[in-house]
């Protein structure tokens, strides 16, 4: 939602204002928009142009190398055709002028009556008109311009900017559009100034494919795939409707529509290249990020310009404005330097001793463990990530499960090299710490380190009383981390519980699926009473009132997974150490 203005309908005039208090260095305002202060030798001016709610378009693009003014409309409102005049008018060096937009009946009719105007004037005056939306009409000359106003945009200003004359410059951007395409898709609608509901919605688990970028809604909704799912889709509708086919070289932009962030679009840009590698399809200098938004909509759009040479040349040409910089001489040193010697392979195998045979089956039934324990914080991510949002960022369930995933597919290396449980928990244990960060994955990476170490691989026999020896192991590596103490609200307010309840009845004789299982019931239940302290430490510490009543969910994952483990151990399948004794000797003895 768009939360910050006085009156709501003054909304895009304010913002204008404070954009040119931020940028009155370079740019100039003028009825209807911005122009940029005239420097260098007189060229062909390009307008670009359209409705408000869409930075960087338009003003943001305004500078050398780009647009040389942008007319500035009401939020998803054409501009005026005075302003469109006003904007051109103050734009013009003797050269010519280049009015741009996106193909909308407001803009066409506006611009032309402006340009018309202009030409009245004795102003040569050229309409290049973006119509890249491949979702919007079957023929190109129905079609809305999107994020393809970008490439288009950037053709013209690159163009007038090479000192190219009038007629050269407007080729230039007809190429342009006619070799760009465009797909895009919402995950949520966008709210206008002032309004509490947004202009569409999308239902929950859908995304609306070929949506527009004034608060059109998608022209039909589809599941929300995965990151793949949603690469696919996107590569597959541009290149469905490429104006060439065969392989080729492309510009492209992975387009954030407002809302979507950055770290989304990297990732989905990982799933992208390779579709269009896999399509023939050579990126050239391709642009991630926010460049053609609409408001605080959810969504992204992929764009691809399709180039030859004089189009490559534009595309790669530098551009200096408020909201985009392209600039080829730092990089020149870089890309000159040749071929690199390859980063040095780093060989993450820990060396290890041969295991005995009960080590080896041990180590199977660590791998066992581990594989629950990942499917459990699988199924409890979100329940873990709700409580520790109480107090604190949110994260601690899925910083459990990536390090219970990291620690699993290590566990499974080792044992597929033959180690045995001693080096296989280590293993794991390198692996949470190192992938899971955070606080939790310092601790349960080194604590688990901590209890393989106990474990001697080649050992005989393993005794009950050594599970009591790893998790006190296992608890002295967090505390020693940590640094926590008992009612400071963390995991140590479950862990010494369980840990001094399993040596009892151990040392009492209890077998150890049984100890487990009492030292796991303990363990819930003082994880359950740390919803009455008040944290002293970690994040929750400055939210401490608010976390009360709530317990700490360190110490509720602690308390799940020694319980699931406990669970297991009294199913059988993870055998107990008697088992494995009685398994190693006869494997010993048979001939």
């Amino acid at each position: 939602m768009t939360r910050i203005a006085d009156v709501p309908a003054d909304f895009a005039e304010d913002q204008l204002d404070g954009f040119v208090a931020l940028y009155g260095d370079r740019l100039r305002r003028v009825p209807g928009g911005v122009v940029a202060r005239a420097a260098g030798e007189p060229a062909v001016a390009v307008v670009v142009g359209g409705g408000s709610g869409h930075y960087p378009a338009f003003a943001g693009l305004v500078g050398p190398g780009f647009a040389t003014g942008a007319v500035v409309g009401n939020i998803f409102t054409s501009p005026s055709a005075a302003h469109v005049y006003s904007v051109a008018k103050a734009a013009h060096r003797g050269r010519g002028v280049v009015l741009t937009f996106g193909n909308y009946a407001g803009d066409v009719m506006n611009f032309g009556i402006a340009a018309d105007r202009l030409r009245a004037e004795g102003i040569d005056t050229r309409i290049v008109v973006v119509t890249d939306d491949v979702a919007s009409a079957p023929a190109e000359d129905d079609r809305r311009g999107i994020a393809g106003d970008f490439t288009v945009f950037k053709a013209l200003g690159a163009a007038a900017a090479a000192g190219l004359d009038l007629d050269a410059v407007e080729r230039a951007g007809r190429a342009a559009n006619a070799a760009t395409r465009t797909l895009g898709v919402a995950f949520s609608g966008c709210t206008m100034p002032g309004a509490r509901e947004p202009l569409f919605q999308v239902e929950p688990g859908m995304l609306g494919l070929g949506l527009g970028i004034h608060g059109e809604p998608g022209i039909r909704d589809v599941a929300m795939p995965t990151a793949t799912g949603l690469a696919e889709l996107l590569v597959a509708g541009v290149l469905e409707a490429a104006p060439r086919s065969g392989p080729g070289r492309v510009a492209a932009i992975l387009n954030g529509l407002g809302t979507t962030k950055y770290e989304e679009l990297f990732l989905l840009w990982a799933r992208v290249l390779p579709l269009l590698e896999a399509a023939g399809m050579e990126v050239v200098e391709p642009e991630v990020g926010e460049l053609v938004t609409s408001l605080d909509m959810g969504g992204c759009s992929l764009t691809l310009m399709w180039l030859d040479d004089e189009l490559e040349a534009l595309w790669r040409a530098d551009a200096y404005a408020p909201a985009y910089r392209k600039q080829a001489a730092p990089l020149a040193a870089t890309r000159a330097s040749g071929a690199e010697a390859d980063d040095a392979v780093v060989d993450e195998a820990q060396a290890f001793v041969p295991p005995s045979l009960a080590a080896a089956g041990l180590a199977a039934r660590v791998a066992e463990a581990a594989e629950l324990v990942r499917e459990l914080l699988r199924e409890r991510e979100d329940e873990l990530g709700a409580i520790d949002a109480v107090a604190g960022d949110g994260d601690h369930g899925r910083g459990m499960l990536r390090g219970a995933e990291a620690a699993t597919a290590a566990i499974d290396r080792a044992v597929e090299r033959g180690a045995g449980a001693g080096a296989v928990l280590a293993a794991g244990g390198r692996a949470w710490a190192e992938l899971a960060g955070g606080t939790s994955g310092v601790l349960w990476g080194a604590a688990l380190e901590a209890a393989g170490a106990t474990l001697d691989d080649t050992a005989t026999t393993f005794a009950d009383d050594g599970a009591g020896t790893a998790i006190a192991a296992f608890t002295a590596a967090i505390l020693d981390l940590g640094r926590a103490e008992p009612g400071d609200k963390t995991l140590v307010d479950a862990l010494l519980p369980f840990r001094d309840a399993l040596a009892d009845r151990l040392d009492a004789g209890a077998p150890l699926a049984v100890a487990w299982r009492d030292a796991a019931q303990d363990a819930s239940r003082a994880a359950d009473a740390t919803s009455a302290l008040r944290p002293k430490r970690g994040r929750a510490r400055p939210l401490a009132d608010k976390s009360v009543g709530t317990p700490d969910a360190g110490a509720t994952s602690l308390a799940l997974i020694v319980t699931a483990l406990g669970a297991q151990l009294a199913r059988g399948d993870l055998p107990t150490d008697d088992h494995q004794t009685n398994q190693h000797r006869t494997e010993r003895t048979t001939p």
